[in-house]
């Protein structure tokens, strides 16, 4: 078994068994539930704005390049400038260049799992700069030393009284503060590392082709001080984030919206068009984009996998995951959790290393139920599993039991030439991974067949 895989294991298995961790997850996963038909109001028909919207991404998908070139082209007229990053080491090298070149120590950035993909933090740590998180949830989770818990909501594994103590042990404040005077601590210390930062760093949640632009929507404000706030603005996203026109908006933002948090639109939308123009008084004097593959076009490349690079990272799929529910979100180990992560991430990196995400599923189709751009993501699961059986990623002894499996399944006279105890005795002495957290098989004394025959005869 590959390290990642037995990894994954055992912190799936110490969450099952985690009571306390069930309970705080299916509460704020209970309040998600419950205001997401409200934001569904909004449109007159869902599953038309849904299919749409599968459809504009499509078109940018398969038009990829052209989408890129023109959107760099545009954003480039402005001041900005554009650079290309193959693979994550290319990024982090790129932001340290800049960083070096700006004699920056210290820098803000607003939520972005690109960069929580690229591990652009623990670079920075190693070369002495600082990168202070300042969404409230990835701040939380900075100080307590965690990767982000979701996608949306960084910290949903904590609840109020967790936060209270963690800020107690890390800024010294009272371990009884309220929900809100948490929020206005948070606030304080960060405004004044927004005021010393020389550069701010951002994601994108859109590529906007027409305009050259991109656009960024949250509820806290961070990520609009992140890039007005300093000199120098660095944005680092993946190159599937396009949209061909700026007109989208009007869909994807609300869509966005109600599938990550519930609401009609966020508290602010932002459009971003390049750094300060001369005559304006506000905004960045220098503005980087940094457009990132990080295995995006192996992707693109896959015909069937391709569906994936349509995700907005909303975090239905996840909310809606048995699955997710019940392990949490740090036990996949990767910054894309849930089923969403399970498909991208095993293209993303290594098919061998990760297949297992593709595996940790119930394939009850929920994720494809709720997901914003209809994505068929437990086809995409049962894609990956299939692939990595053609790329020879599964054990002899594996491939061997399937076979045998499918030829019983497929002849019943195989199946009814043992009896219940030989069937007890095959089952319960090979599938020893299966008995771990499950008691034995029992097959019943009389089959199916047998049954059937005493009941109908040989009809």
């Amino acid at each position: 078994m590959k390290e990642t895989a037995s990894d994954f294991i055992a912190k799936s298995t110490e969450k099952v068994a985690d009571r306390d961790h069930r309970q705080k997850i299916n509460f704020n996963i209970g309040r998600y539930d419950a205001v997401v038909p409200m934001g569904k109001q909004q449109f007159s028909d869902v599953n038309l704005v849904r299919e749409k919207a599968k459809n504009i991404k499509w078109k940018a998908i398969e038009s990829l390049d052209v989408q890129l070139e023109k959107f760099e082209s545009g954003i480039s007229k402005r001041g900005a400038k554009v650079i290309w990053a193959e693979t994550a080491e290319q990024a982090q090298e790129e932001i340290l260049k800049i960083c070096k070149e700006k004699n920056c120590r210290m820098l803000v950035k607003s939520k972005s799992m690109v960069t929580e993909e690229i591990h652009l933090n623990e670079f920075l740590e190693k070369h002495n700069i600082e990168s202070i998180e300042t969404d409230l949830g990835e701040y939380i989770q900075q100080l307590d030393g965690e990767p982000p818990y979701h996608i949306v909501t960084p910290a949903m594994h904590k609840s109020k009284e967790d936060v209270a103590k963690l800020f107690s042990e890390k800024l010294g404040t009272d371990p009884k503060l309220t929900p809100e005077q948490l929020s206005l601590v948070a606030r304080q210390t960060l405004r004044e590392k927004y005021m010393q930062a020389v550069i701010g760093i951002t994601g994108a949640n859109f590529i906007i082709t027409d305009i050259g632009a991109i656009a960024i929507t949250e509820n806290e404000g961070n990520a609009r001080l992140s890039c007005a706030w300093p000199q120098t603005h660095i944005v680092v996203t993946g190159i599937e984030k396009i949209i061909p026109s700026l007109t989208d908006l009007a869909l994807f933002w609300p869509l966005l919206a109600t599938y990550g948090t519930g609401q009609r639109i966020t508290v602010y939308n932002t459009i971003v068009t390049g750094p300060r123009q001369p005559g304006e008084t506000d905004g960045p004097g220098e503005m980087y984009v940094i457009l990132l593959d990080n295995g995006r076009t192996n992707i693109l490349a896959n015909e069937k996998a391709r569906e994936s690079l349509y995700c907005i990272r909303c975090g239905a799929c996840l909310n809606a995951c048995p699955v997710y529910k019940n392990i949490g979100g740090h036990a996949y180990s990767t910054a894309y959790s849930g089923p969403i992560g399970s498909v991208i991430t095993p293209h993303l990196k290594n098919m061998n290393e990760w297949k297992h995400l593709s595996y940790a599923s119930s394939l009850c189709g929920n994720c494809t139920e709720v997901c914003a751009v209809k994505i068929n993501l437990h086809e995409l699961l049962l894609e990956n599993r299939h692939e990595s059986v053609d790329e020879g990623d599964s054990s002899f002894a594996e491939r061997t039991a399937w076979k045998m499996w499918r030829r019983a399944m497929l002849h019943r006279k195989f199946m009814n030439m043992g009896n219940s105890k030989i069937k007890n005795w095959v089952v319960n002495t090979f599938l020893k991974d299966w008995k771990k957290n499950r008691s034995n098989l029992e097959f019943p004394k009389k089959s199916f067949n047998q049954l059937w025959r005493e009941k109908y005869g040989n009809r």
